[in-house]
């Protein structure tokens, strides 16, 4: 069969990540997290104390970017794709609420975009490949033979996020999630370079009342027919 690009954008904790990878193992596809690689910038700012509450040096996180490296390697006992920095893998640390209250800010300059776009585009470049993201439909792969727009209402969507959160031992409280969320949704959809908006071709799948076997199945039927042409 056939190998064709598919690009799933949409809000933050849709579960974009998580469709990706189930339908990546279901179709025998890689699977790029280009959130994580956006994280990895800004856990990598934070870091290097580059971003603060009061605190945001752009000149630096761009001049920085020589010195970071990313990839990607697959964990044989988790089985997913883990994100590194410079050698190290750094998957648990991007995901914290910390990282996500900066993942938008550092997402916005135009540099950062520019230069994880490349990659992106390196990494998918021979097919039979899933990203998500924010831009993949409209500004990575525009030409994607299957584009997905992923949304959920805002609560639910932070009700998802805060028990993930929980599960991993962090204390957070669900007010401050939610506020997280909305507000990353403002910066993605306002931002100049690459805003997150829904490509004219892409099909919208709102998930806020849908199983997760329900998605993966609606979500594989969509991709087998666009193997298929």
């Amino acid at each position: 069969m056939k190998k064709i690009t598919i690009a799933i954008d949409g809000f933050s904790s849709t579960g974009k990540s998580t469709i990706a990878k189930q339908l990546a193992k279901k179709l025998n596809y890689s699977y790029i997290d280009t959130g994580a690689m956006y994280r990895a910038v800004a856990y990598f700012a934070l870091e290097h104390q580059l971003i603060s509450e009061k605190y945001f040096d752009i000149e630096e996180i761009v001049n920085q970017l020589k010195n970071i490296q990313l990839h990607f390697e697959y964990n044989v006992e988790s089985q997913v794709s883990e994100i590194y920095l410079n050698g190290k893998c750094i998957e648990n640390e991007i995901r914290t609420l910390n990282v996500s209250n900066y993942v938008s800010k550092v997402a916005e300059i135009a540099e950062v975009r520019s230069f994880l776009v490349d990659q992106q585009k390196e990494m998918g470049k021979n097919k039979g490949v899933i990203l998500d993201g924010r831009d993949i439909g409209t500004v990575v792969f525009p030409d994607a033979e299957l584009k997905l727009f992923m949304t959920a209402l805002p609560e639910i969507r932070a009700q998802r996020r805060y028990e993930e959160l929980i599960a991993k031992g962090e204390k957070v409280e669900y007010e401050a999630v939610l506020k997280n969320l909305t507000e990353r949704d403002l910066i993605d959809a306002m931002r100049k370079v690459s805003p997150l908006k829904k490509a004219l071709d892409a099909v919208e799948i709102d998930n806020s009342h849908l199983t997760m076997d329900e998605q993966l199945e609606k979500i594989y039927q969509l991709s087998i027919e666009k193997i298929k042409l």
